[in-house]
């Protein structure tokens, strides 16, 4: 098992590397829930990522024989960041295997702080046999990215640092993708403070954690389907899966709609990035997946800001479909002069800001004599789109929502 003693060394290996980054009081979401909410800014630090944390402290603990034969490892994009620069500080040749449609921005990144990319596999777990086969054949050292004791240990300093910025938490949430980052914050957090809770959070598409908290082993699901790349693992690591047993007071699942949701408002509300993974302990706050009390002191880790911008522009849309500020209809008129101006009056009246228009006649959708429009709209929140949505079908209008 992991211990205290372990992640008070882990701190000393990783101080000059990785930066203690900001527990900063989020006045928007202690408003929104009640709570006294505090975020925990791991999208801030060095990669983007809490992961240089743990690949900082393993690299540490190589052997002279160890460092001159080279490492590699498998990783969604996090991890192979983190150990490409801790790799390269330390002068020590890696090659990191990412699944071949890992996000464009992670894979340049990686390659950028020094590392071989090998893109293998459609997962982690693919990308993870192809390294372990690398690993044989060039007698490298294998660092894996969570069910590591050192690695668990390197990223147990964030808890650390959340007792010493704020002594006094109630709870704690955190990401889960294979159990690394939480067993290191929850053996931190608990041996110092035992009466804190610590709350973990995996998404809808790869929820693995609490099924194995239920049958008492580790459940691997057969696949992963989650905007949170980062976490989409299909099963815990063996040392965390143990350390999570023994430490963690609940696990909780959030859907890709809720992360959406919640990156939104990080972007909007807070001014910071924060990918799909990182998001999920906001979500799961934000949308009461667990029970906690007024004025107690929340703190969602929000564990890595490297979002692919392609990802982002879709992440966006959903996020503003999901709380009302994007809308898209479809609606059939009569091809007729002032059909389109009488659709107009109604979204004038409610005022809707028309983002796109589509009048299309030749639809082979429609009679002959009609025409279909699609229209992309501004909207102030659900109440306004259940509003005029209501307002056009008491005017006759037969309207598909698109989005």
């Amino acid at each position: 098992m992991l211990h205290l003693s372990d992640i008070l060394e882990a701190r000393d290996r990783v101080r000059e590397t990785s930066r203690h980054t900001p527990l900063e009081y989020s006045h928007t979401y202690s408003s929104m829930t009640g709570a006294d909410v505090y975020l925990k800014l791991e999208n801030v630090q060095r990669t983007g990522s809490f992961k240089i944390r743990g690949a900082t402290n393993r690299i540490a603990t190589l052997s002279d024989e160890e460092k001159e034969a080279g490492v590699v490892t498998a990783s969604a994009g996090n991890h192979a960041q983190g150990v490409a620069l801790a790799a390269t500080r330390s002068g020590v040749d890696s090659t990191i295997v990412m699944p071949e449609h890992a996000p464009i921005s992670k894979v340049k990144a990686t390659r950028n702080y020094g590392a071989e990319v090998v893109l293998e596999g459609t997962d982690y777990s693919q990308a993870a046999e192809r390294a372990h086969e690398i690993e044989r054949e060039e007698n490298r050292t294998y660092l894996h990215a969570f069910d590591d004791p050192d690695v668990m240990a390197g990223q147990g300093t964030i808890g650390l640092e959340i007792l010493e910025d704020e002594p006094d938490i109630d709870t704690v949430v955190v990401p889960i993708g294979g159990g690394g980052l939480i067993s290191g914050v929850a053996t931190a957090i608990k041996e110092r403070n035992p009466d804190a809770r610590v709350i973990g959070v995996q998404a809808d598409g790869a929820s693995s954690a609490a099924p194995s908290l239920n049958k008492g082993e580790r459940v691997s699901i057969d696949g992963v389907d989650t905007i949170a790349d980062g976490i989409a693992t299909r099963s815990l690591g063996e040392r965390p899966f143990r350390t999570i047993q023994e430490h963690v007071d609940d696990i909780v699942t959030v859907s890709d709609p809720e992360i959406a949701v919640a990156i939104t408002y990080l972007l909007e509300r807070s001014k910071t990035v924060v990918e799909g993974a990182g998001a999920v302990s906001l979500a799961a706050l934000l949308f009461e997946t667990f029970d906690y009390d007024e004025d107690e002191t929340i703190v969602p880790i929000l564990s890595g800001g490297n979002v692919d911008l392609n990802t982002l522009t879709n992440i966006i849309v959903r996020g503003l479909v999901e709380t009302g500020r994007y809308l898209k209809i479809r609606t059939v008129l009569k091809d007729q002069p002032g059909s389109l101006e009488s659709l107009l009056a109604i979204l004038t009246a409610y005022q809707a800001n028309i983002y796109a228009i589509h009048h299309d006649r030749t639809s082979r959708d429609v009679e002959m004599n009609d025409t279909e429009v699609e229209i992309e709209l501004e909207m102030r929140g659900q109440e306004h789109v259940d509003d005029f949505l209501a307002a056009l079908r008491d005017d006759g209008y037969d309207v598909d929502v698109l989005a």
